[in-house]
């Protein structure tokens, strides 16, 4: 195993992964919002789903799989929809936020669905994986241990991550702010919603 190579992937991912963006979006709204127990079953959701775009991926490296850009842009532009609908409901609801308090059973279990939704709605992500991947392809001599090393790396770090920022939410600051970090949160996923909207729209019909 080369340490040296794991290393620098590992500090690779850290800085990918701490960048605000929709998962982390959602992650922070949900804990404001529903709590720190739901929020935490969304974070495991979102990594569910980074483990089916890596198997995905290690499958189109392998040369076992080929996938149509078209098929990741439709099912892009789905998640788009899915991502607006949550930023939608989101904002509608900041206004009347409230302390988060203890949510059904049924609807924190509901919080895993969402992360995976979520998490799998930018199919391209695939294509993120097969260009980043190859880079650390020799971090062990066999293929297969070697992706299997990045996606347990990739996994701990982003749950590691998102963890924190659930728990950051509860820190006194936060929740002062809950409403405004709240909103703030569900205009940034909708921001991603509609900017990927266009952009997955865009390439279809042109």
């Amino acid at each position: 195993m080369q340490l040296s190579l794991l290393l620098v992937y590992a500090l690779s991912v850290f800085m990918l992964i701490i960048t605000p963006g929709p998962v982390v979006a959602l992650v922070v709204n949900t804990s404001l919002v529903a709590g720190p127990r739901r929020a935490l079953l969304t974070a495991l959701g979102t990594n569910w789903a980074s483990l089916v775009l890596v198997m995905v991926a290690a499958l189109i490296l392998s040369g076992t799989l080929a996938v149509s850009a078209t098929l990741l842009n439709w099912i892009s532009l789905a998640g788009c929809v899915f991502i607006g609908h949550i930023a939608l409901h989101g904002l509608m609801h900041s206004s009347a936020a409230a302390p988060a308090q203890a949510a059904p059973a049924k609807t924190r279990s509901s919080g895993l669905i969402t992360g995976f939704l979520v998490g799998i709605s930018n199919p391209k992500d695939i294509l993120f994986f097969v260009s980043f991947f190859p880079q650390f392809i020799n971090v062990t001599s066999s293929f297969k241990g070697s992706i299997a090393l990045l996606a347990l790396v990739w996994i701990v770090i982003d749950l590691s991550i998102l963890t924190a920022y659930i728990f950051l939410m509860r820190h006194a600051f936060a929740l002062k702010y809950q409403r405004k970090i709240a909103r703030a949160s569900s205009f940034t996923l909708l921001l991603v919603a509609v900017g990927g909207a266009i952009y997955s729209g865009w390439i279809l019909f042109n």
